[in-house]
């Protein structure tokens, strides 16, 4: 009887749970909805309330504005706004992900003294807030000021980045790295050739977090840089929403910009982090 029951109920639990999960993701959605509309709409249309959902008086005059708005020297021009910040985010990406896999991949898979006192260590690292050494590490580069590394090389190395990859190079069976090295395999071949085609999932999460982090850092730039021509997008949004009047739907134009590649980015890496969340799920 209880069988039955169970079993009658299943439907109506899994409806419910659908229909929680749709509302949730409607709210969420909503401010991004927001954000388009506003973007094709008259500055004056832009902040009305709930009208602004409405789909009237739609053009790119704030996209091409925004462009117009930095399109010479004096100014900057925006898309090499947009250049310097994929530049710095590929590098931090691609530094970030071969850096602290390998790191992790030490930490997690091989037996070294004082393996857990420096795991230990990257554990403490993550409680620690980027605002709490900002202002040490300003002093100890202010000579690099205005540099395009200096905006990417503090943040390849990262300390939740390692614990995520080492959270799942741990979960990976033993077994087939003692295949591996039977076979005669070493380290650095098992690593490459073995783990890191075993853990795309790991990979595009830490890529897409990374990336989502970089994109949008504000603080570190303020601090270091005040020469346009290395701006990154997310310090020029300020300088742009800064000047007066504020033409609203100019800055949701720029929002809009700026949000895209998150988007791209997300888009290409989302089958591989969809598996690594599923599998988190499975495994918690």
């Amino acid at each position: 009887m209880s069988t039955h029951t169970g079993l009658a109920r299943t439907p109506l639990r899994r409806f419910l749970d659908y229909a929680v999960l749709s509302v949730l993701a409607f709210i969420f959605v909503l401010p991004v909805l927001y954000l388009i509309l506003g973007s094709f709409k008259p500055s004056d249309q832009v902040l009305n309330g709930l009208t602004g959902f409405l789909p009237t008086h739609l053009s790119l005059d704030n996209y091409a504005a925004v462009l117009d708005s930095f399109n010479s020297d004096a100014t900057g021009y925006f898309w090499r706004f947009m250049g310097i910040s994929l530049l710095l985010a590929t590098v931090v990406v691609l530094g970030g992900l071969i850096v602290n896999s390998m790191a992790a991949y030490g930490l997690a898979r091989l037996r070294w003294k004082g393996q857990r006192a420096v795991f230990a260590l990257v554990l403490l690292l993550m409680l620690v807030p980027f605002e709490a050494v900002a202002v040490p590490l300003f002093y100890m580069f202010n000579d690099q000021r205005n540099t395009i590394y200096i905006q990417a090389v503090p943040f390849i190395a990262n300390a939740f980045s390692i614990y995520q990859f080492a959270t799942f190079f741990r979960a990976i069976p033993p077994s087939i790295e003692e295949a591996a090295r039977i076979d005669g395999a070493g380290p650095w071949r098992t690593f490459f050739a073995i783990i890191v085609p075993m853990s795309k999932p790991v990979f595009a999460s830490v890529a897409i977090l990374t990336f989502l982090t970089q994109w949008g850092s504000f603080l570190w730039p303020v601090l270091m840089v005040s020469d346009p021509s290395v701006r990154p997008l997310p310090l020029e949004i300020s300088v742009f929403q800064g000047q007066m009047p504020v033409d609203w739907g100019q800055v949701l134009a720029f929002g809009v910009l700026l949000v895209l590649p998150v988007l791209i980015v997300f888009a290409f890496f989302q089958r591989w982090f969809v598996q690594g969340v599923a599998s988190s799920a499975v495994k918690g």
